[in-house]
């Protein structure tokens, strides 16, 4: 089955906002880090928490929960920021995302993921990938490029650059 691009067996990291559990592809992941104080940057839409400094760069930082219609992410003992590479016009745009725990680095095979459900023409979900199983649970595969809008990364990119050298 070709879901979105996903032909092969492929590695995702799997994460936990709330009571779901999401996924992201591996080559899309940087790094996980420990969650840290994030400044707020002013006038920014309510999904973008701030920028942590990552060894000298200024990296936004964006709450999933928020932009999924959940409540904010609380920062917990397994609170954590995904550090991921998104693509804007052509360009790579380093993003953190909170979440509230990392589960594991999973192994799916295009076999055990369906199509992402088609829920009308009012509701997006373009920017999920497909649906994993694992046991008795869905894991939603996002797609990390197409979560946010271009106009969104758009802005988020003008006050990374607005921010100007980390200290």
């Amino acid at each position: 089955m070709a879901t979105a691009g996903i032909n092969e067996t492929t590695q995702f990291l799997t994460f936990r906002l709330d009571d779901e559990i999401f996924a992201l592809d591996i080559t899309k992941v940087r790094e996980v880090l420990d969650y840290t104080i994030v400044t707020k940057v002013p006038r920014t839409p309510e999904f973008m928490r701030g920028v942590i400094n990552l060894r000298g760069s200024v990296v936004p930082v964006v709450d999933l929960r928020l932009k999924f219609g959940m409540s904010a992410t609380e920062s917990g003992v397994n609170t954590c920021i995904i550090i991921t590479e998104v693509q804007v016009d052509n360009e790579t745009v380093v993003l953190g995302a909170l979440a509230d725990a990392v589960q594991e680095v999973l192994d799916l095979d295009a076999g055990s993921i369906a199509a992402p459900p088609r829920i009308g023409t009012k509701l997006r979900t373009d920017f999920i990938k497909g649906m994993g199983k694992q046991n008795d649970r869905f894991i939603i595969i996002l797609d990390i490029d197409k979560v946010f809008s271009i106009e969104e990364l758009s802005a988020v990119r003008q006050d990374d650059t607005a921010a100007g050298p980390a200290a």
